[in-house]
């Protein structure tokens, strides 16, 4: 690069410094500095979760160094736009109090647009597992696409997006689980391995209680293969209760934000399990043990 050429590169910021090589949408597009006022999201965009936390970090980087990958958006109408990727930087950059945001603005045919914000969003890493497979099956659905012409489109094994679509079989509480990221991927994969939801949700209840790894659940589910009424014993117990323990286990599973499990045997006998996950968690569950002394 010869010293013109980087005076001019450095005199337009770190924005000229980054390739966007590797954004594919189809289509022709231009680059512009658009006000944040004129965007709106996508209400097709298959990520329906941001962390407020990470929000805060992208902002502050912002705020230091500016917006280096701009967003790619569509005109829907006369300085209107709709985000096509990028919905993170555009509210990071509210969140910074910019007024206005670098974008590649894309000329797409109107049945293209939900398709190319589904595919570049589902090509990024920090979609949770459920809106993946949502945006797998809206794609299947709206554009009559076969797992195969999928995978050729999304650029993934047909392998791959058979297992995601597996996940929207799950219980509904499961993939609540599975979204809040209460369990992984691959707890998630052995319990699609049971035919009975009744069994799935009970080893999912287990492993909140018990806080099982996947290769527990993987034995359990191995072991109760053919004994489906075994797997069933946490929710079994749980019916046991009477009504008011219920309603206590409820309240106490409430108040310490985690599933806690109370039992108890004719003599009167039992027992109150507060599980946790981390030292993190721990220390909120003493947080809260204190607050109430």
């Amino acid at each position: 690069m010869c010293a013109a050429m980087k005076r001019s590169a450095l005199g337009r910021g770190l924005d000229a410094l980054i390739t966007m090589d590797d954004l594919k949408t189809g289509g022709s597009s231009s680059i512009s500095e658009i006000e944040l006022n004129k965007i709106h999201p996508n209400p097709d965009q298959p990520r329906s979760v941001f962390e407020e936390e990470a929000l805060e970090e992208l902002a502050t980087s912002i705020r230091a160094l500016g917006v280096i990958q701009p967003i790619t958006l569509k005109e829907i109408s006369r300085n209107n736009y709709m985000i096509i990727s990028g919905e993170r930087r555009y509210r990071a950059s509210l969140m910074a109090g910019l007024e206005r945001i670098p974008a590649y603005i894309k000329t797409a045919e109107d049945d293209n647009v939900m398709e190319m914000a589904l595919i570049e969003n589902i090509q990024r890493e920090d979609l949770n597992s459920i809106e993946i497979a949502l945006a797998y099956q809206k794609l299947i659905d709206i554009y009559g696409l076969t797992q195969e012409r999928l995978s050729e489109r999304v650029g993934k094994k047909r392998t791959t997006i058979a297992n995601y679509l597996r996940l929207l079989k799950l219980p509904a509480e499961v993939q609540m689980g599975l979204k809040d990221k209460k369990i992984d991927m691959g707890h998630a994969r052995a319990l699609i391995s049971v035919d009975d939801p009744g069994v799935q949700l009970a080893l999912y209840e287990q492993v909140l209680i018990d806080g099982l790894s996947v290769r527990n659940v993987e034995e359990l589910v191995r072991n109760n293969a053919d004994k489906p009424a075994k797997a069933q014993t946490p929710k079994e117990k749980k019916a046991k209760l009477p009504e008011e323990y219920n309603s206590l286990q409820e309240h106490l599973s409430r108040f310490f934000r985690t599933p806690v499990e109370l039992t108890y045997n004719k003599k009167g006998k039992g027992k109150i399990t507060i599980p946790f996950n981390s030292e993190e968690e721990l220390e909120k569950v003493i947080g809260l043990l204190d607050k109430m002394k």
